[in-house]
């Protein structure tokens, strides 16, 4: 199939970018990358009076660290941050991220900002930016302002952003002394989107004890969550003492997965649980070094 008609539009400034999703409301959409929105409206699950194309807007691209952040632009591709030595040497889990999003071919044309926007509940990035606490840079008519990840997701293909906003760029802390981080998903086959997976970010203090963790799990809700019970449990303990098995099943206390074609709501948190041992136990590893 083919998509319906649309005006095509393809503005230099963010400015007029904003201006034309203010002009157009609802009938208007941005494009990024186009991976998740170009097969929509090929098979007419979606359409759009108009598209904004994104791809010539000056500042959109780009990664740069300083002061402890590393900000990416929105429009910069997803094989960037699995290719890009500064990203895997200031935020690795980034780099580890990357490769499971989809294949090659979607990573060369895929963006972060859009994969963000998308909020697809399955997808790694959001769950990435929620575990390390990203800032999400905003642009409308009425200028720009910042999203924490935790206020950005507010359910399945949905976020905090106005219909005439974009995202500009995405800042990521870059890892401290004695962090480790790790990502795991389980699919029913490599570039599909998990049926279940989890992020987790972990430092460790003088005395090789937990101080700071940060756990987020996705494909098992609306949005990507943070597992805020296992997350307590685990600051202050050694790691020699953390039983995995049981910040897993902490991880999916509050979490009740629903059935689907691919898996039933009790195998995705059994799925998951397993998956938060693994994170779990790798970050602590890495943190140890």
């Amino acid at each position: 199939m083919k998509p319906g008609p649309f005006e095509y539009h393809a503005p230099h400034t963010v400015a007029d970018v904003t201006a034309l999703l203010a002009e157009h409301g609802d009938e208007c959409k941005p494009l990024a990358g186009g991976q998740s929105l170009v097969p929509m409206l090929a098979l007419r699950l979606t359409g759009f009076p108009h598209l904004v194309d994104l791809n010539r807007v000056d500042g959109l691209s780009g990664v740069e660290r300083s002061n402890g952040t590393l900000v990416i632009g929105a429009i910069t591709r997803q094989r960037v941050l699995e290719r890009d030595p500064q990203i895997a040497e200031a935020v690795p889990l980034l780099a580890r991220a990357a490769p499971l999003i989809g294949h090659f071919q979607i990573r060369n044309r895929g963006t972060v900002g859009g994969s963000l926007a998308h909020a697809d509940p399955a997808s790694e990035l959001p769950a990435v930016a929620l575990a390390l606490g990203a800032t999400f840079d905003v642009a409308g008519p009425n200028g720009t302002r910042s999203i924490a990840a935790a206020d950005f997701f507010t359910g399945t293909w949905s976020t905090a952003l106005e219909p005439d906003e974009i995202v500009t760029a995405v800042s990521f802390p870059v890892r401290g002394e004695r962090t480790g981080s790790a990502i795991h998903e389980m699919a029913r086959r490599h570039g599909d989107f998990a049926i279940a997976g989890a992020v987790a970010n972990m430092s460790l203090d003088a005395a090789g004890r937990v101080s700071a963790a940060a756990i987020s799990l996705f494909g098992v809700a609306s949005t990507p969550v943070r597992a805020t019970g296992a997350e307590a449990a685990l600051v202050g303990a050694a790691p020699a003492d953390i039983n995995t098995l049981e910040i897993g099943r902490l991880a999916l206390a509050d979490q009740e997965p629903t059935d689907d074609i691919h898996a039933t709501g009790p195998q995705r948190a059994r799925i998951a649980a397993h998956v938060t041992g693994i994170v779990v136990a790798r970050a602590l590893e890495e943190a140890g070094r």
